[in-house]
């Protein structure tokens, strides 16, 4: 990890952990979900929050979040775009706008939205437009769709903190939008790696990535 990244990273975090994070609503039943600023409360009184997130695949995305403590379920779906219920072979088609992305309910008890934040700028290439390795389109693009005034401000200041470190060789070009709807993609696009482990993308692309974020982020994985 770039020496100037990570000081840059723990001082963000320690920062931010100040505040206290707004909670917001996690409807990940239904394919539009809308924003909100409600928390959701559990039967044991736990209140959970929602972060979406764009950076790349999802099959690699989802993974990598899947580990984190405090993480209590990881959705893979589409944001951004202008078509309603879309389908995987047309948002590869770049027809409807739509980005890859994430959707994480956590507990902010057990870990923040700053937290998320570090591990979302470190696991993967936000200074590539539309595209993430091999993979390019408008439906890799980068970005972080805020559930609340809080999380756009964090966002915000987090990327500008990183563009003026210079933890990056080039302008970081993640895109930082309201969230509005989320579609859950098919369902074999869930859990996909643990379901298809053996797979050849999984051995050459998804392993690797897992296998250096859990030596990063060792202390945040789940046991």
């Amino acid at each position: 990890m770039n020496i100037v990244m990570c000081s840059l990273l723990i001082s963000f975090t320690s920062i931010a952990a100040c505040a206290q994070p707004e909670k917001t609503s996690n409807n990940m039943n239904t394919s539009n979900a809308a924003i909100s600023g409600a928390a959701i409360s559990h039967p044991l009184g736990m209140k959970t929050d929602t972060a979406t997130f764009a950076n790349g695949c999802f099959w690699c995305t989802e993974a990598v979040f899947q580990q984190l403590k405090g993480v209590l379920k990881v959705s893979s779906g589409y944001t951004g775009g202008q078509v309603e219920n879309p389908t995987y072979k047309e948002v590869c088609n770049g027809t409807t706008g739509h980005a890859e992305c994430i959707q994480i309910v956590f507990d902010p008890s057990q870990i923040s939205f700053d937290e998320l934040l570090e591990v979302f700028w470190q696991t993967h290439d936000p200074t590539t437009l539309n595209r993430q390795g091999n993979d390019e389109g408008t439906q890799y693009r980068s970005g972080v769709f805020y559930h609340s005034e809080e999380q756009k401000e964090k966002a915000m200041k987090y990327k500008e903190a990183l563009d003026k470190s210079g933890a990056f060789d080039r302008p970081i070009v993640t895109e930082i939008t309201a969230f509005s709807k989320f579609f859950i993609a098919e369902n074999y696009h869930q859990d996909y790696y643990n379901q298809n482990g053996s797979q050849p993308y999984c051995t050459y692309v998804i392993r690797p990535k897992l296998e250096k974020f859990q030596k990063v982020f060792k202390d945040k994985i789940k046991h």
